[in-house]
């Protein structure tokens, strides 16, 4: 029974092929007119968890279809994946988190953020990312975390720095606290079969993983700042000066997309079986995050911080105001 228990679990965070996703160079260029009606195809690169339910959401309702643009969306491992994708055209917008566009912005990468995507929900023990451990492990709290390893999605990023956060805040050592890079969709896993000691996570998997006994113990999002702003859309700087004209009608549907989502979570939750392989069940177990459609300047100006303490800005002082104002 619990094979497959475990075997259910592990197919709902496999990511489902998105319905309309053309070759790898599909959208290429500034826009294109997608088919006969008149529409401008617009490629969006994203990330295949609850962060991104709005766009999809919105995309249903038609929110963006009624600004005359028709979406395509092109799941890929993280936000660090999308940029270059964005950058070279491949993609007119790309949803990615706050940290991975501080480190483009600092090593020149020519970024601008157009509009909010998610936040920290502010819950300690239920927000939308958390450190999750075996049932039988040691590890109580994130002062534990010293000296074991724990997985995160990408490596020197939002993930490291705010697990770091959790640690130094509950009296422990962040620079004993080893991570290794493993997809979201892989964690639960690699945390039940002992691969790592804990894993950072967010939705669907934490789900899966508590599905399979695992205990929450850190909070990092909401540890940091509980109106911690943790990802948004954003483009390229020549697209916002080529066609200004784009980029509002994309930023005001996906601003009404965000609006929708907070006010219809129930939506939200299910328009993930069109993205995600997530049975029914799991829906109601899901933890949402914020979606407000405003960024909290103070709470990136806080990551920032910690992402210099970290090093992993070359030295260089991200501008958040530049970046995402």
């Amino acid at each position: 029974m619990r094979r497959r228990t475990l075997g259910l679990a592990l197919a709902a965070v496999t990511v489902a092929p998105v319905a309309g996703c053309g070759s790898p160079d599909s959208g290429s260029g500034p826009a294109s007119s997608a088919n006969g009606t008149g529409a401008t195809r617009v490629t969006v690169g994203v990330i295949p968890i609850v962060d991104v339910a709005p766009l999809y959401l919105g995309e249903k309702k038609g929110f963006f279809r009624s600004r005359g643009l028709d979406l395509e969306m092109v799941a890929a491992q993280g936000g660090a994946a999308i940029i270059p994708g964005v950058v070279s055209g491949q993609f007119q917008f790309g949803f990615s988190n706050t940290t991975s566009l501080m480190i483009a912005q600092t090593r020149g990468v020519p970024v601008k953020s157009v509009v909010n995507g998610a936040a920290s929900n502010g819950k300690v023990g239920g927000d939308v990312t958390g450190v999750a451990v075996r049932k039988d492990s040691p590890v109580r709290s994130a002062k534990d975390l010293a000296g074991r390893t724990v997985a995160v999605n990408t490596l020197r990023n939002i993930g490291d720095t705010t697990v770091r956060e959790s640690v130094r805040r509950d009296g422990g050592d962040p620079s004993e606290v080893r991570f290794v890079e493993i997809p979201f969709d892989q964690m639960p896993a690699a945390l039940d079969g002992g691969r790592v000691d804990a894993a950072w996570m967010g939705e669907p998997a934490m789900t899966v993983a508590e599905a399979q006994g695992a205990r929450v113990i850190a909070s990092p999002f909401a540890e940091t700042d509980p109106k911690l702003t943790v990802a948004t859309y954003f483009t390229a700087t020549r697209l916002v000066r080529e066609n200004p004209s784009l980029v509002k009608k994309f930023t005001e549907a996906m601003t009404e997309s965000l609006e929708y989502a907070s006010g219809h979570p129930d939506e939200a939750r299910r328009i993930l079986t069109t993205y995600t392989k997530i049975s029914d069940d799991a829906l109601d177990d899901l933890t949402l995050p914020g979606w407000p459609t405003r960024v909290d300047l103070a709470s990136l100006e806080k990551l920032a911080s910690l992402g210099e303490r970290d090093g992993i800005f070359g030295g260089k002082k991200p501008d958040v105001d530049a970046l995402f104002s």
